[in-house]
């Protein structure tokens, strides 16, 4: 069994790439967090009754089994560890696929070293056994306020992964309407990508799971 001194929080990383596998160590050290490596997702599987509360980072494409194949299975051994997922190949039905799999969030690379630890600090501060509507922060309900109701509309489009020229055709507005709506919704809720912006509308309990196509 892992043994950690009590009240230090382990940040778990799976991931096939030395340099990535390094880096996320260092930045969890530097503040005061303990990092368990794994080179890919078999050597996470073969440890995961070993796996200690925490938070667990996962690359999605690693060879033999990704990293929504490692959420899967270890949801089936009953191991509820947040899971963070970070991805080069941030596209809304890849991020849809890792949330409805039961990760927290699902992050694209290059990301912000900053935005990575607030998000872990959130996972580690989960009651176990939490899903994602219950990680709404303030600041989200802040964010999710500003929404409109007809942004919310086009909210739910862009996270179902369609088009703005179908946006456009099933609201009967024109692509550059669209376009404006979609500006606004990325600002307030401050997402920086269509990826993110899956995760942060999950997480906010304003698009549920069987809106997601």
């Amino acid at each position: 069994m892992l043994e950690t001194p009590p009240g230090m929080p382990i940040v778990y990383v799976v991931d096939d790439e030395p340099s990535v596998r390094d880096a996320l160590r260092l930045l969890f050290q530097s503040v005061g967090m303990k990092v368990v490596e794994f080179e890919n997702a078999h050597a996470a599987l073969a440890g995961a009754d070993d796996l200690e509360s925490g938070c667990l980072i996962t690359d999605l494409r690693m060879p033999l089994m990704n990293g929504i194949d490692l959420i899967e299975a270890l949801r089936k051994r009953g191991c509820r560890l947040p899971v963070i997922v970070i991805s080069a190949h941030g596209d809304v039905k890849l991020a849809v696929r890792a949330l409805k799999a039961g990760a927290n969030d699902f992050v694209e690379k290059p990301f912000n070293d900053q935005d990575l630890l607030d998000l872990v600090n959130s996972a580690l501060n989960l009651p176990p056994g939490s899903d994602r509507s219950q990680a709404v922060s303030g600041d989200m309900a802040a964010r999710v306020g500003q929404i409109t109701s007809r942004e919310l509309v086009v909210l739910k489009q862009i996270v179902a992964g369609r088009s703005n020229k179908l946006i456009a055709r099933d609201l009967d507005i024109s692509p550059r309407t669209v376009e404006a709506h979609r500006a606004r919704v990325m600002q307030k809720m401050q997402a920086s990508s269509v990826a993110e912006l899956v995760s942060l509308a999950l997480r906010a309990g304003i698009v549920l799971d069987e809106d997601l196509v």
